[in-house]
């Protein structure tokens, strides 16, 4: 995470440069109407907030055998960040000078990731699950946010603001679990809609026609986002939280 943001930071030193170089730039016109329109790229890191039922330790068994034990005690569950991109386009409206309302609909596609731990066995040849055990939730989701942006007044060719808003979440894919998969394959569910909340900050940058914004956002869902069914790997967890970080890059 570190090198990621130093490299951030010399991209925006070597872009500060280039820009204070050239003469007042007009960005293409991309503030003189109320309305303008532009796309987006952003690469984005997600992972889950989570929490656990209070037994959550305990082995995992097929809930639809429930003498049929299929792991040893759960030690851990944690989710790593999985990175992602997404696509999508821009549609700005001035409301005053330093206030815009937008929104960047767009389709991401970014998996999700938890992992599990489990005890050593007490005895040899244990037919118990006890490796660590890494289970993927993918999705393609279409997003709709409506953003407020406030911005600084224009110093050269910079304009630095800042953004938040709230955003739908409408995944394409419903990823259920399949029953003919064995019961440690089968598929964590997460809701097929939600909403979310967003804060960031980024600068405006003028070139001679157009206008580049490079952002970053932070974002959590409102609610839960777990679907709760007889999935074993699901019987720990009592809520996810979506947690999500966005790089983008406007162009108007």
């Amino acid at each position: 995470m570190r090198k990621k943001g130093a490299i951030l930071l010399c991209m925006a030193m070597l872009l500060s440069h280039l820009v204070m170089a050239q003469s007042y730039a007009s960005g293409g016109g991309a503030d003189d109407n109320d309305l303008s329109f532009g796309f987006t790229f952003q690469y984005v890191m997600q992972n889950y907030k989570i929490i656990k039922q209070p037994d959550w330790q305990k082995p995992l068994y097929n809930n639809e055998d429930p003498f049929n034990q299929l792991t040893t005690n759960v030690t851990s569950i944690s989710s790593r960040t999985t990175p992602g991109f997404a696509v999508g386009f821009i549609t700005r409206y001035r409301l005053t000078e330093f206030l815009e309302a937008r929104t960047t609909p767009g389709l991401v596609f970014a998996d999700r990731e938890l992992l599990y731990t489990f005890a050593k066995p007490t005895t040899p040849n244990s037919q118990l699950q006890y490796d660590d055990m890494a289970r993927q939730v993918q999705t393609t989701t279409i997003e709709i946010p409506l953003l407020l942006k406030l911005r600084s007044e224009r110093i050269g060719n910079f304009r630095g603001y800042l953004v938040g808003g709230a955003k739908y979440s409408i995944a394409m894919n419903k990823g259920e679990p399949d029953r003919n998969d064995a019961p440690l394959q089968q598929k964590i569910q997460n809701k097929r809609g939600f909403a979310s909340y967003e804060v960031g900050l980024g600068c405006d940058i003028y070139f001679e026609y157009f206008k580049m914004s490079p952002e970053i956002k932070v974002g959590n869902s409102f609610g839960n986002v777990l679907v709760a069914n007889n999935v074993p790997l699901i019987s720990p967890l009592s809520k996810l939280f979506l947690q999500s970080i966005m790089f983008s890059l406007h162009f108007e």
